[in-house]
């Protein structure tokens, strides 16, 4: 009898410890972290490699860990009856289950995988050699169990696959960015840019171009040295080239043309050809993503764009500098004019200009604003109140207060905005 109960309670405990390596090794090759062991697979580290490989094959991984774990927590609960069955008889039975769920549940479960989580990195580098032969081995039983999961659930109209991949890796690494927190002056610059590179492929370029009410033209008609004077005095280097009206573009004309012709001894700006200095233009739908327009931007070898609705007709020009101050904030040159759209109230209110982006407003006070169905605060107001309102008309949207203090013609050119934060309980439109 002591030879049979400890060579039974020696298998137990073997078959406990291979319990725990097994629960242990599939909590940390899940939690450890893929950017880091790509970091490590990058510098040559063999196991951060065996890592990498056991994530993207994670289906057949978790499926040789179950197995071996299911197995041999089976054994063990089968040998622990067998033995309490001629000690206790049929009592055996519950002794032997209470027993093993305890010594299982503490000794193959919670401990192994409390350590796990603890040390996901770490462990994961040291079971990876040992778990990429017993996955190998165990690759035609999980492959085999893995079809017989698809089918089941295919006859149920479930899928065992993802679906929508890209979207959750995506917020998943919004999330790390928004955990990303830190008490240097710049995390929250950094932050608000990796948010910025994340929304490049959902914000379109009629969101950030230059309106074409602002952009300034050039008339092919004028004398050339009338153009000169408007080169000159802007702030600009570079301005489409129309004939006759604005929305028929022919050119962009660069002021380093005009001044090579100024420096041209034989001719001078009087005898120029403006139609002859100026380059082709390049017109780009405004549903182009400012993804798909950067990489242009890059292919291209330009800087400048002009934007056209689907009729063709002008909405615009943007720039190369337009994506990156989506993604780094403004960028102030010495020639630029600092325009103050959104101006702090000491009640804790702001005075905006319609013609504000609400993703400029979102990233500067970290509010969240919708932008999809307008893209200024102008915009935003419209949409939610589905009229045109009066100076002096209060809204409540989004639980912002939004009074309305200008308008021009038909457009809201003023706005006060309160955030949440900040509006008096009393305050009717609050």
């Amino acid at each position: 009898m002591t030879t049979e109960w400890l060579l039974t309670g020696g298998s137990i405990l073997i078959l406990l410890v291979l319990s725990a390596f097994f629960s242990g090794s599939e909590t940390a090759m899940t939690a450890s972290s893929e950017p880091r062991m790509f970091e490590l697979a990058r510098q040559g580290n063999r196991r951060a490699k065996i890592v990498i490989a056991m994530h993207e094959k994670k289906q057949r991984f978790i499926g040789a860990i179950l197995l071996g774990n299911n197995l041999v927590n089976i054994f063990a609960s089968a040998l622990a009856t067998s033995l309490l069955l001629n000690v206790f008889g049929e009592a055996g039975v519950v002794y032997a289950t209470l027993g093993m769920t305890l010594l299982v549940l503490i000794f193959a479960e919670v401990m192994p995988k409390s350590y796990a989580l603890g040390h996901a990195d770490k462990m994961a580098l040291k079971v990876a050699p040992v778990m990429e032969p017993i996955v190998a081995v165990l690759a035609p039983v999980t492959g085999t169990i893995n079809k017989i999961v698809e089918v089941t659930l295919s006859i149920f109209g479930a899928s065992p696959h993802g679906e929508a991949i890209h979207m959750q890796r995506e917020e998943e690494l919004r999330g790390a960015i928004a955990l990303h927190e830190s008490t240097e002056p710049g995390s929250r610059h950094e932050r608000q840019m990796l948010h910025s590179i994340l929304d490049l492929d959902d914000v379109e370029v009629e969101e950030v171009m230059t309106h074409r009410r602002n952009v300034e033209m050039l008339d092919c008609t004028d004398s050339s040295d009338d153009i000169l004077d408007h080169v000159l005095r802007s702030r600009f280097t570079r301005f489409p080239l129309y004939d006759g009206e604005p929305d028929n573009i022919v050119g962009i004309i660069h002021a380093k043309a005009l001044l090579r012709e100024i420096r041209d001894p034989d001719r001078g700006i009087a005898d120029a050809d403006i139609r002859t200095l100026a380059a082709d233009p390049w017109f780009v739908p405004e549903t182009t993503s400012l993804l798909d327009q950067l990489l242009a931007f890059r292919e291209r070898r330009e800087h400048f764009a002009v934007v056209v609705d689907e009729y063709g007709s002008l909405m615009g020009v943007v720039t190369l500098e337009d994506i990156l101050e989506e993604i780094v904030g403004n960028i102030d040159d010495e020639h630029d004019i600092a325009v103050a759209g959104v101006r702090p109230q000491a009640d804790g209110s702001y005075i905006v200009n319609g013609s504000v982006t609400i993703r400029d407003l979102n990233r500067e006070f970290d509010w969240y604003l919708p932008d999809d169905e307008a893209t200024t605060i102008a915009g935003l107001v419209l949409h939610e109140a589905r009229m045109i309102p009066e100076p002096g008309q209060v809204f409540m949207f989004h639980d912002f207060r939004f009074e309305i203090l200008r308008r021009q013609r038909n457009q809201i050119s003023l706005v006060r905005l309160r955030p949440p934060s900040t509006q008096n309980p009393q305050d009717p439109a609050a």
